[in-house]
């Protein structure tokens, strides 16, 4: 114990725990102040009682995975379906953390919130540690991650967003910590982690540019085989994920139409279609952002901080260029004033730190213009708008290391975090917490007593094992959305197949699922009654039938 003890207090090494303690435990403590502002706890945190229907469908996908190795019916949109197993649109890689978590601590409503909070204490605590952080650093860290809203809500959430945070915050730390000292492992962890980043979300391929680009920088030709090796690999196995494993969704993912034109209209055609594109795009991407100011539209809020990361980053980028420059002009008459080892090991340090940080911000800041061109280029400006907050979260750790006089720029981003997420975070959908209340989890209860009769049936997966969930229909002659949230009551296992209501009403009698769920009063309710299809159990709001 007293080596121990006399190990910690050589060149306070015990500051180090005390940090990464620090670190470990501040994001949970955010969680539990964002929860008591609303008078509740994180127990208390409940996904049924959530509007974002992306949850439902990454929640049970996982249960089915935990469960059974793969869901037992497909996941889908208008009965699409993958062409091997039953996964959605969108890959199984995504959730991967949440599999593992569920293998090992079981899978219920809360094991979603649980791992997220695990996942972004460890990655904080980790970034710290490997990035040697000071104090006024953490400081600078903690205001930005207090004030952009996203950490705390997401990670009370059943989105993978936070996945995708840590992976990326995770992989700047060890980008910082090999550019301060090269070392092959840490080369091999920073292609894998940009492998697997690149299988849960194929714009994050924009990071393995930063191991590749180093690679043949440093002329190392068995990195460049492996870089490329792992590239090709990447695309590979992408490839076979997206055609084996993936339904299709109801439409394209994203857009290629600016590129497929040059090849089938002609080059002259494919350069007006892109300018037009860009410009129609970027006129629609600053009306949202005029919007996040004067209402605090989520998806505008997200776009101007942005902006405002990438316009931080581009400063500072350039001016630590010129101070390289400058210290490399100053470095040999500085060389031969020093005549003291330690300050020439000093300063060494010192400009490894400064080459180190050069780099990250720069790679980080051709990333996100990278990740603004696809949004222009390829998304849906609204769903794609949340991809974005990746690179917002990442950024915020990374302008932490910046050696930037006063953190007036970690000031500015924090200001434009407070404006947009504090004193504009006014829409209940996007930033309000999902907690419990008694007639939620009595209506779960219900349904979940009552589908306790459906059963899975074997040779799977097959249309036997899904729900349709008709996602919307007509009530008095207004459209109003199915309560998809009875749906987390499903016998775990079950597919769900997400339709609109023109294609469950033109194929009704040749739809292949055999559950439907739609809005009680609705006209495929009524369209129902009249094919008399057996009712399983319905209230107010939602009806279940068996088709066959």
């Amino acid at each position: 114990m007293k080596k121990v003890i006399a190990y910690l207090k050589e060149n306070k090494r015990y500051m180090i725990l005390v940090k990464g303690l620090t670190a470990l435990l501040f994001p949970l403590f955010l969680c539990v102040i964002y929860c008591a502002i609303q008078g509740e706890t994180i127990g208390n945190v409940y996904l049924p009682n959530c509007e974002w229907n992306d949850e439902l469908f990454y929640f049970k996908q996982v249960e089915g995975i935990v469960k059974y190795g793969f869901p037992q019916g497909y996941f889908g949109f208008n009965e699409s379906h993958a062409e091997m197993l039953s996964f959605a649109a969108w890959s199984p890689v995504l959730v991967f953390p949440w599999i593992i978590w569920g293998m090992i601590f079981g899978w219920n409503l809360l094991s979603p919130i649980v791992c997220n909070i695990f996942l972004m204490c460890v990655t904080t605590c980790a970034f710290v540690l490997l990035t040697k952080m000071n104090w006024k650093q953490m400081a600078s860290l903690a205001i930005g991650m207090t004030f952009f809203i996203p950490f705390e809500r997401y990670m009370l959430s059943g989105m993978p967003e936070i996945i995708c945070f840590c992976m990326v915050i995770l992989f700047a730390a060890f980008s910082y910590s090999f550019l301060k000292e090269d070392k092959t492992y840490k080369f091999v962890i920073l292609l894998l982690m940009s492998s697997v980043m690149t299988l849960m979300r194929p714009y994050l391929l924009l990071f393995m540019l930063l191991p590749i680009g180093l690679s043949f920088a440093q002329k190392k030709i068995g990195r460049i085989i492996a870089s490329a090796l792992v590239f090709l690999g990447t695309l590979a196995v992408y490839a076979c994920v997206k055609k084996f494993l993936g339904a299709e969704y109801f439409t394209p993912l994203f857009s290629m139409d600016w590129l497929t034109d040059f090849f089938t209209k002609g080059i002259g055609t494919g350069i007006h279609n892109f300018l037009g594109r860009l410009y129609y795009m970027s006129k629609d991407f600053l009306g949202h952002c005029i919007q996040g100011v004067r209402t605090g539209l989520a998806s505008g809020a997200f776009f101007v901080t942005f902006i405002g990361m990438i316009i931080v980053f581009t400063v500072q980028f350039v001016i630590d260029i010129v101070k390289i420059f400058k210290s490399k002009k100053t470095g040999e008459a500085e060389k031969k004033k020093s005549s003291d080892e330690r300050d020439d090991t000093d300063k060494k340090n010192e400009s490894d730190n400064d080459h180190a940080i050069l780099i990250l911000e720069g790679h980080y800041l051709f990333s996100m213009l990278g990740m603004l061109a696809a949004l222009l280029l390829m998304y849906k400006l609204t769903e794609g708008s949340k991809h974005l907050l990746t690179f917002i979260a990442a950024g915020i750790f990374v302008l932490s290391l910046m050696n930037n006089r006063f953190f007036i720029k970690n000031a500015a981003i924090a200001v434009l975090c407070v404006f947009f997420f504090v004193a504009r975070a006014n829409s209940a959908y996007d930033y309000q917490v999902p907690f419990a209340t008694a007639d939620t989890i009595e209506r779960t209860q219900n349904w979940e007593a009552a589908m306790q009769d459906m059963k899975l049936t074997d040779n799977v997966p097959n249309y036997d094992n899904v729900v349709i969930w008709n996602l919307y229909d007509k009530l008095d002659d207004k459209v109003v959305y199915m309560k998809w949230q009875r749906l987390y009551s499903l016998p775990k296992g079950f597919g769900i197949s997400c339709c609109y209501p023109d294609y469950v009403k033109d194929n009704m009698d040749g739809l292949r699922s055999k559950y439907i769920a739609t809005l009680t009063g609705g006209e495929v309710d009524i369209l129902l009654q009249e094919k008399n299809a057996t009712l399983l159990f319905a209230d107010d709001e939602v009806s279940m039938y068996i088709l066959r």
